[in-house]
């Protein structure tokens, strides 16, 4: 078990450090700057890395809202769901804590502006000026969170090609940032919401709760989903 949990911190370590990581130092540099696509395709990859680094060894979650889904979807033991998410947020904060001692070595944090720090927001003028409601930014990580729970255990089935599973992942990871860093600034996890917000504080952590509710509501959904209406398990029915 030790060795699950060292597996989840670590995968979540990467992921806010080099998902987070790449929008507060390379999203915004003049003419090199990675703008969205760039860290979109930045967690989708520490996810898909991962996966192949640890995921044998954890099952990858790397967030709570996968582990709440797994759990409702039959495939992870109620007695590990809270270990889990404790080492997935204690991974999420130890890289925000190293993200926040660089970026503060060049004098560069701040707290200033939706998305500082890449926190996540709502009902704040964003992206192209606009600012998405409360229920909008719910809505919006509600559905992307389930449908990603979809794609984990629709990737990882027994009937699955499973040396695939961690492409499929991270490029679904990669596809929800594209969708969604305009509206909250893309959660679909409550750790790596956890993490900025701690460093954030004000406005992120009163805002925190949409980011955990969401995301844990629509892992939950997904993994019913894909238990009761996708889930094969006839064998001679899986070969169609």
């Amino acid at each position: 078990m030790t060795k699950k949990l060292f597996a989840e911190f670590f995968g979540t370590f990467w992921l806010v450090f080099g998902g987070c990581g790449s929008a507060v130092f390379a999203a915004g540099v003049p003419d090199i700057g990675i703008g969205l696509l760039g860290v979109a395709l930045a967690f989708g990859l520490t996810v898909l890395t991962m996966a192949y680094a640890v995921g044998h060894i954890s099952g990858g979650h790397f967030n709570p809202a996968v582990s709440f889904g797994l759990l409702a979807g039959g495939r992870f033991p109620a007695k590990d769901l809270i270990p889990y998410v404790a080492s997935q947020c204690l991974g999420a904060i130890a890289a925000a804590g190293c993200l926040y001692a660089i970026l503060n070595g060049a004098g560069a944090f701040t707290t200033v502006g939706p998305g500082a720090f890449a926190s996540n927001f709502y009902d704040m003028p964003g992206y192209y000026n606009r600012s998405y409601s409360m229920g909008a930014a719910f809505l919006a990580e509600f559905l992307l969170t389930a449908f990603f729970l979809i794609i984990i255990m629709g990737a990882t089935d027994k009937w699955a090609n499973g040396k695939f599973a961690g492409i499929a992942i991270g490029f679904a990871l990669t596809l929800i940032h594209l969708i969604s860093i305009p509206i909250t600034n893309t959660s679909v996890n409550p750790a790596r919401s956890l993490s900025q917000a701690l460093f954030v504080g004000g406005i992120a952590m009163s805002q925190l709760w949409l980011f955990w509710a969401a995301p844990i509501a629509g892992g939950i959904v997904g993994g019913l989903i894909y238990k009761f209406l996708l889930q094969r398990t006839d064998p001679e029915t899986a070969k169609i």
